[in-house]
């Protein structure tokens, strides 16, 4: 048999103090009974009677537990990366509060749904960061996820390669022969689609290969917005208003060759439900085999009884002298 619960400190004063107490009582009772020419043995009938029903609620609150097993368990793991675009076009507002804003939103809405499974951080623009590793913690990725701001990075433009190699060499190294653990693995990136870089097809290839989907939510509008910088507005080299809009093709282009799904966020509609839903629906072709003792907490036998005895108390009445 094991216990949920330790006796303390606390529960060995209390303990004492009622005995104690009760024992007086005891005594009080004998020397009036004694003063009439009595005995009153029915008396120690109560005190055993009372003593055995909170001993009962003691056993009860520390937790008996027993009929302990081993048990198989055996679950369909998901290591995520959710990497974020800290581009200067993720604070154009055709998404209000703003893209970035938006996009900060359903990521935790993201966290909360896949509380199952091991999520990380990323966040790039030309190049690519960690910003928490793969982590079961679900309020430290929503703390990490209220601090992204377009600030953290430097405004160059907008690279996928760097943040699929830092993918690849992420998720690859989970997937040794020699690692027992094995885990289906996802990327999914947030951005409104606006890639300066060179052609990512050879790593979306590569992450295929190494089994790795790639699930691509653009954030933002085709009609587009401006990017507020100061208290004014973006502006390019020859003083013009830029104007940034959703570009779907390259995150189309990345999820189709590895396999993955493409969705949208715009002012109108939020497609992260059908996002977490295809996550969901993963078969999880590599599982993970554990096996755990199962025990159960028997605390409502001895409670029950000590009610039991409590009722038996109340209905009860003695008398301890008779006049």
């Amino acid at each position: 048999m094991t216990w949920y619960q330790t006796l303390t400190l606390l529960e060995l004063v209390f303990g004492a103090l009622f005995f104690g107490l009760y024992v007086g009582y005891l005594l009080r009772v004998r020397r009036v009974a004694r003063f009439f020419g009595q005995r009153p043995h029915i008396v120690w009938f109560k005190f055993v009677l009372r003593h055995l029903y909170a001993l009962l609620l003691v056993i009860a609150i520390l937790g008996p537990s027993f009929g302990a097993m081993k048990k198989e368990i055996r679950t369909i793991g998901k290591d995520l990366y959710i990497a974020v675009d800290l581009s200067q076009s993720m604070d154009a507002t055709d998404v209000p509060p703003s893209r970035l804003e938006k996009a900060k939103h359903e990521i935790q809405r993201l966290i909360t749904r896949f509380n199952s499974d091991r999520i990380g951080l990323m966040v790039f623009s030309d190049e690519a960061y960690i910003q928490s590793p793969l982590t079961y913690d679900q309020n430290a990725l929503q703390l990490y996820t209220q601090t992204l701001r377009t600030s953290l990075l430097p405004h160059s433009g907008t690279d996928y390669g760097p943040v699929l190699q830092l993918t690849l060499a992420k998720l690859s190294q989970l997937n040794r022969p020699e690692t027992t653990e094995q885990k289906a693995r996802i990327l999914v990136l947030i951005s409104d689609g606006e890639d300066f870089g060179g052609d990512v097809e050879a790593l979306a290839v590569q992450l295929r290969e190494q089994n790795i989907r790639v699930y691509t939510l653009g954030v933002g509008t085709l009609e587009g917005s401006r990017i507020p910088v100061g208290r004014g507005f973006r502006r390019d080299s020859e003083n013009r208003l830029v104007t940034t809009q959703l570009n779907p093709a390259p995150l189309v282009q990345l999820a189709d060759l590895t396999g993955g799904q493409y969705f949208e966020v715009s002012d109108r509609v939020s497609e992260v439900s059908r996002l977490i839903t295809a996550i969901n629906n993963i078969e999880g072709e590599r599982r993970e085999s554990k096996t755990i003792d199962v025990t159960a907490n028997k605390y409502v036998y001895p409670l029950a009884l000590a009610l039991a005895l409590i009722v038996l108390d109340v209905l009860i009445t003695v008398k301890l002298i008779r006049i």
